[in-house]
């Protein structure tokens, strides 16, 4: 009997069906990476407490991660150029499972911040790999757009969860928010084994003075890192001061700063149409002004108010700036250069955004520990986001 012949009616299922797996897989991934980012943040003071050390050098967790991340962000391409998508992916899953284990086991410090940066690095090369997976194997139109759409609400989704998950399993002992990723990453490593082509490759794209002469990704860029290390470092002094000041246990804090992420997290559909309406450049202003008031409000209030009074208003302002400002900042970077350049000034735009929180967190954490306070730190984020401000304003003179 000769070989069953498949007709186009019969594949088409099976192909929905792997696109389907693959979404899964690439989603899945990327919203661990996504976690990683905030998934220590809660825990930060118990692990201080039981490791007897300060907010500068528990810091390092955060900000390890941040570091890794953006330091790999720019060879990722040139790795998946020379060894293709599925195999630096994979890789990449691995190692991150690995670190998650080595990270989960130890008590050492420098253990934990490598473990951490490893962490980092391997979420640079599989965040935007996936994306170039999405982009290689989907069909062009609305299969594709709604492929980045489900890829993107994982991304943004998984800062709220990183926190959910933080105030879960510090509790319990902090050494679960490092050890839990290592079988999730593992499952997802099995699943990619099968669903993820062969055979694919990014083509490198060389990163030109045209590229870092650019006026609006240079200010998308400036903005991007203002707002998030002016937010990341408002973050980190709130989590002390409702652990210090509040006597709140971990699973209270997080919840204390869901107001911070939740609405980005649910803004994400709609913020395609927000951008038709007023254009990038009037919602990135906006939101510069929404993260100085909530630092300007953060620094202005004295001493540890109650949470309503002291914190809330600012997490809310803080919001309010990325839900106005972060697809704006995204797309203004993205459509700032030529197609052919995109695949260099994405990674440049992406590792401005870490350099953000490389910065501030120590700044704000070596701030906190020298004055023994939150005045000086908070004033250091309010400067920060008044230059966001200023990047803002001298982008609105640019049609957008």
């Amino acid at each position: 009997m000769g070989e069953p012949v498949v007709t186009p009616a019969a594949a088409a299922p099976r192909g929905i069906r792997r696109h389907r797996a693959l979404l899964v897989v690439l989603s899945g991934n990327m919203l661990l990476d996504a976690i990683e980012v905030s998934v220590v943040l809660v825990a930060l003071p118990s692990i201080g407490a039981d490791l007897g050390l300060t907010m500068w050098s528990v810091q390092w967790l955060m900000s390890g991660f941040a570091l890794g991340f953006a330091a790999m962000l720019t060879l990722g391409p040139v790795l998946s150029g020379r060894f293709g998508l599925r195999r630096v992916y994979l890789a990449a899953m691995l190692l991150f499972a690995l670190a998650s284990v080595v990270g989960g086991l130890s008590d050492g410090m420098a253990t934990l911040v490598a473990s951490r940066l490893v962490k980092g690095a391997c979420a640079a090369l599989t965040a935007p790999a996936g994306l170039a997976l999405i982009g290689t194997t989907f069909p062009g139109g609305p299969p594709q757009r709604r492929a980045v759409s489900v890829y993107s609400l994982f991304g943004a989704a998984g800062f709220t969860a990183g926190l959910l998950l933080s105030g879960a399993l510090a509790p319990g002992h902090w050494h679960g928010t490092f050890l839990f990723p290592a079988p999730v990453a593992l499952a997802l490593l099995v699943w990619g084994f099968r669903v993820i082509p062969a055979g694919v490759r990014q083509p490198p794209t060389p990163l030109g003075g045209a590229i870092l002469r650019n006026g609006p990704l240079v200010r998308a860029t400036m903005g991007a890192a203002t707002l998030n290390g002016a937010y990341i470092g408002l973050l980190s002094l709130a989590t002390f001061r409702a652990s210090d000041a509040f006597g709140w246990r971990p699973w209270q804090v997080a919840l204390g700063l869901l107001p911070a992420c939740v609405p980005l997290a649910v803004s994400v559909p709609f913020a395609g149409r927000l951008v038709q309406r007023f254009g990038t450049g009037r919602l990135i202003a906006a939101g510069a002004l929404c993260a100085l008031a909530g630092q300007l409000y953060a620094l202005l209030r004295p001493g540890p108010l109650s949470y309503a009074a002291g914190l809330l208003p600012a997490l809310l302002l803080v919001s309010a700036a990325f839900v106005l400002s972060f697809a704006a900042l995204n797309m203004q970077a993205a459509q700032s250069v030529a197609p052919a350049l995109r695949g260099a000034a994405v990674p440049v735009y992406q590792t401005g955004v870490q350099l953000g929180s490389v910065v501030m967190l120590p700044l704000v954490a070596g701030l906190a520990t020298l004055t023994d306070g939150y005045r000086a730190p908070l004033l250091a984020t309010s400067l920060v986001a008044a230059v966001g401000v200023v990047a803002a304003v001298g982008g609105l003179r640019e049609r957008t």
